[in-house]
């Protein structure tokens, strides 16, 4: 009897090990052996036995900081969320990828909202936020501070998975509507990122999108004052986000309400709510924010916009995830709606926010936008046909670039295609 229940315990820590990190996590703290261990092994192997491990361990008898499965955060986090295949909750292609998914170019291979961090070895550091996680190729930052943060500005080196991403996941709302944030009462019952996520009640909780840190959150790692202010945004993400985007719109997610206020949580000075063009006195950044709307022509812009100089687009056809917006609601069973592909369309209550415009890991553009800026998007070959201009970022060929744009192939647009700051602005 004692050898059958060890069989079970060994085969149920090994399904725990292998279910998707949506299910794993929970919303919540997820399996504690997972990411920690115990006595220098996991699942009967040592940490030097890298064949039976599946990813590189660390020496006999030791451990990394709290007896964490990795030498750092960021490495515990991509022992599950790298592979060398695209696939659900991963966010990092294994370096030396060639050819194994639907990439254009064969390097990089997870198309999630957030952007694949192997841009930073393929581009460079300015292409994405710098983690720290030497044994899986990424060093730490070259920016000491983090931009835009001010005097107490979040320092580079520090910069890993867990500096977001609350690990433990404590962050939880019990309403879909009228709700505030807490890191205690009801238990944390499923995740609350996804369309088809349950809906919260009173006895059982939902985490925060995509477990990020709220009010408060700082790394136990983290000497010094840098704890959060802001607590995590209203998003909700469609449960298939990480694939190829081939069409115009791609798979949605649904921003709801206070993202760039919890990017502010690092990125102070880059956060302005109001800012007017040709105002004095002010911090001459763009408005991004709960209070940054889009104004009345502006989402005419958004609504109708196609591609430069084509204004004939729809409610129906007009969102893209390339160019995402805020609905200005924390309605969650509103924003379940929307990322399970309603296509409710911009409006003069919608407002812009920092992912607009920015990825929140990496990107294949300078500055981690998510489209590029410089020169054309697009042009032709000398044949007529479409294909992307590789003035768009330097260095890049034309399967960087459509790997870039989350595989969408440059047929989508014309010729001669400006950047996408005209879907707002429309001045092309």
């Amino acid at each position: 009897m004692k050898g059958i229940k060890v069989t079970l315990a060994v085969a149920a820590s090994a399904l725990l090990l292998a279910a998707p990190a949506m299910a794993f996590h929970d919303g919540g703290v997820a399996q504690c052996e997972s990411c920690h261990t115990m006595h220098n092994s996991v699942n009967g192997a040592k940490f030097t036995d890298t064949a039976k491990l599946g990813y590189a361990g660390l020496n006999q008898y030791q451990a990394g900081p709290y007896l964490l499965l990795g030498a750092t955060q960021s490495e515990a986090c991509l022992n599950c969320h790298e592979s060398a295949a695209g696939g659900s909750y991963k966010v990092s292609t294994a370096a030396g990828t060639n050819n194994l998914a639907a990439s254009a170019n064969g390097t990089i291979v997870q198309f999630s909202p957030g952007g694949d961090f192997r841009w930073l070895t393929v581009k460079g550091q300015n292409y994405g936020h710098s983690i720290n996680a030497p044994a899986f190729g990424y060093t730490s930052a070259n920016l000491s501070t983090a931009p835009g943060g001010g005097a107490t500005s979040y320092p580079g080196a520090s910069l890993a998975c867990s500096s977001c991403h609350d690990p433990h996941g404590k962050y939880r709302r019990t309403a879909d509507t009228g709700y505030t944030w807490a890191t205690t009462g009801a238990p944390i019952a499923a995740s609350g990122s996804y369309n088809n996520s349950i809906a919260p009640t009173s006895a059982k909780a939902v985490g925060a999108y995509r477990i990020l840190g709220g009010n408060n959150y700082q790394p136990k790692s983290l000497t010094g004052s840098f704890a959060f202010t802001a607590d995590p945004p209203a998003a909700v993400a469609n449960s298939t986000y990480n694939f190829s985007e081939t069409d115009v719109a791609g798979k949605r997610v649904a921003y709801g309400a206070g993202m760039s206020e919890w990017c502010a949580n690092c990125h102070g000075k880059m956060h302005q709510d109001t800012y007017t063009s040709g105002q004095t006195g002010a911090i001459n950044v763009h408005p991004a924010g709960n209070g940054a709307k889009l104004t009345t022509a502006i989402a005419t812009n958004y609504q109708t916009y196609v591609s430069s100089g084509i204004m004939t687009g729809s409610l129906a056809t007009s969102s893209t995830s390339l160019v995402p917006f805020e609905t200005g609601s924390s309605d969650f069973s509103g924003l379940r709606t929307i990322a399970n592909g309603d296509n409710t369309g911009a409006t003069d209550t919608s407002n812009v926010m920092c992912l607009s415009c920015h990825r929140a890991h990496a990107a294949g553009f300078s500055s981690m936008t998510r489209f590029g800026v410089v020169g054309f998007m697009t042009t032709d070959d000398g044949s007529g046909a479409t294909v992307y201009s590789t003035s768009t970022t330097a260095g890049s060929t034309n399967g960087d670039l459509q790997a870039a744009y989350n595989n969408r192939p440059a047929t989508n647009w014309p010729a001669y295609q400006r950047n996408l700051c005209n879907k707002c602005h429309a001045k092309d």
